[in-house]
């Protein structure tokens, strides 16, 4: 067990329910200064009182005690093959007995105090012997006999501790090295390290073949990296921290995937596995798509982004009788005076007036809030409305043409507007915060707004296709990503949506054609989250001047809460407006 984890799950589930150690004391019988101690990590609890713990929280013991991670304990024993045998290539390249440990030494230092003892001990030893070997080759000239005796000894001892490490490592995580002169100890300068770093860059250059033995790694929008491994572990340990069930994140370098990885469970309570071909309910990535599907249609001169859309029509939109269950009802505008100003811009950048949806009204009838145009004001019944508009124009359904002009041409074979049976198979339960399935939602009519259905898999090939620019003219991706009109609100939903502030004016926050912008020192960054409240919690940005984006898709209401660390992690992306999104972290009360 891990003491300091278990403190932390203890922590955390004792401040979720809102109790004081007081009060979780007098619950569990167990005192407060063992419950203190537990919090601090200073003792490790027994099972009976983790039990006792549990139930007085209401949780599962799994969701105190941290379970090893068989993937995890695998790709740890690699790292500790690859640092304890590397040396053995200082037999026939000189000095990469050092060089290369050191390397791994510093590139894998942070990930696990493991790695951080090995490494060290391991450059220390290689680091003496090769001293030694120095010395016993001086001894040999000037010494003779005595001197080649050492000499011949030298080598073979060194190889016989390695090996026998090497193997002590793998078996039971131990390494001993003697004799080593502690060159590298725990606490080191970190100006001394950089030092240490540029040096053996410089030497990997010049002795060692030109070649990183290290190359399988993402880069941060600042042009730092970080391993694929060690961004598994990462997230591997923020989807512990924050009881996030299940996830899909996707990396993108220079315009194309560079690491996609599919974590956790599409059913928690099954325990059935999360694959990046899962069906995963999109929620509001749909509009990012929707967007692109109607600059399609705009470069094919089917409407045009500036012409009131009720023009196209033969008559009156409230006219038409409806289809659908709700969203083709347009008879509440019948006296609405405004909403005839309405164009397919406004629609996709949120200036329509209307609310998000008919039913955050009083009344719940739709209706146009202010001049169109005039503000920002997210709203899924825009896009619903220039959808009918154009399925009555082309006398088509969004279904047909997303799967004939943007799912077919990028081989989207897992996504629609629909629910599908094929989908029945594998796909995703959303997720409560404790870990409950909620009931799948296989409502049948599209809407551009927020009904798409797709996959870890599909949704990483749109991105790519958007950084690529695919499907659409390079000036039709120039609109898209033009800020549209700024956006001022305190936060993008809720009570503090209607407030406004200048927070977010050093960034220029704004909204584009299906979405949102803000300016950093590596060019616009263009995101777009999907959230819904029955257990799906989505974002992903582009970065279209650094080629770079990211996708995180989650099934399970705390997935938001991992979205700013995950972000800082895998794409050094400290800029995403987090607050006006309200993806406030699982640590932060």
């Amino acid at each position: 067990m891990n003491d300091q984890s278990i403190a932390k799950n203890l922590l955390y589930q004792r401040k979720k329910k809102g109790y004081t150690q007081e009060e979780l004391s007098v619950k569990t019988t167990v005192t407060i200064r063992t419950i203190q101690r537990i919090e601090k990590g200073e003792v490790r609890p027994h099972l009976q009182t983790i039990k006792l713990l549990a139930n007085a929280l209401e949780i599962e013991v799994e969701d105190l005690l941290v379970i090893e991670n068989p993937k995890e304990e695998d790709i740890q024993k690699k790292w500790l093959l690859l640092m304890h045998g590397v040396p053995i290539l200082g037999m026939v390249i000189p000095l990469c007995n050092i060089l290369i440990p050191l390397f791994l030494w510093i590139h894998k230092r942070e990930d696990n105090k493991v790695y951080d003892q090995h490494g060290r001990a391991i450059v220390n030893f290689q680091i003496t012997m090769t001293i030694l070997f120095a010395l016993s080759f001086i001894a040999l000239v000037t010494i003779q006999r005595i001197g080649f005796l050492l000499f011949i000894a030298v080598i073979p001892y060194t190889l016989i501790v390695m090996i026998i490490n090497l193997v002590s490592a793998i078996n039971s995580q131990k390494c001993y090295y003697p004799p080593s002169i502690p060159f590298l100890r725990r606490k080191t300068n970190n100006l001394k390290n950089l030092g240490i770093l540029l040096v053996l860059t410089t030497f990997l250059i010049t002795g060692c073949n030109g070649k990183s033995p290290i190359t399988d790694s993402v880069t941060r929008l600042d042009g730092s990296t970080i391993s694929k491994d060690s961004l598994t572990i990462k997230i591997n340990q923020l989807l512990q921290k924050a009881n996030v069930h299940g996830a899909a994140v996707t990396v993108l370098n220079d315009n194309k995937i560079s690491y996609r990885k599919v974590f956790g469970y599409k059913n928690y309570e099954k325990k059935e596995f999360l694959t990046d071909s899962s069906n995963i309910y999109g929620a509001s990535f749909s509009k990012s798509v929707f967007a692109v599907l109607v600059m399609k249609l705009v470069e094919e001169n089917i409407i045009d982004l500036d012409t009131p859309l009720e023009s196209y029509l033969p008559k009156k939109i409230y006219e038409y009788k409806p289809l659908t269950r709700w969203h083709d009802d347009f008879s509440d505008l019948k006296n609405d005076s405004l909403y005839h100003k309405i164009t397919a811009r406004m629609c996709l950048n949120h200036t329509t007036g209307f609310n998000n949806y008919r039913w955050f009204e009083e009344d719940q009838k739709l209706r146009v809030n202010f001049e169109p145009g005039s503000k920002y004001g997210y709203s899924g019944e825009g896009y619903i409305y220039l959808q009918v508009v154009l399925e009555k124009i082309l006398n088509r359904s969004l279904e047909d043409l997303a799967q004939e002009k943007i799912f077919t041409p990028l081989g989207m074979n897992n996504s629609s507007y629909q629910w599908n049976t094929k989908f029945e198979k594998d796909f995703a339960y959303g997720h409560s915060s404790s870990g409950g399935t909620h009931p799948k939602d296989i409502d049948n009519e599209p809407r551009g707004g927020g009904t798409l259905e797709t996959s870890a898999i599909d949704y990483s090939l749109f991105l790519e296709a958007v950084l690529q620019q695919k499907i659409i003219s390079q000036d039709s991706w120039n609109k898209i990503f033009t800020p549209q009109i700024r956006i001022r609100s305190e936060r993008h939903f809720g009570p503090y949506s209607s407030r406004t502030t200048d927070t977010y004016d050093a960034i220029h926050l704004s909204s584009g054609l299906g979405w949102n912008l803000f300016t950093t020192p590596y060019g616009i960054g263009a995101f777009k989250g999907g959230h819904s409240d029955d257990g799906f919690q989505h974002y992903s940005i582009v970065f279209p001047s650094s080629k770079k984006g990211i996708m995180i898709m989650t099934n399970s209401d705390n997935g938001n809460t991992i979205f700013k660390e995950l972000l800082e992690v895998a794409l050094g992306d400290t800029f995403t407006p987090w607050k006006w999104n309200n993806y406030i972290p699982y640590d932060v009360d």
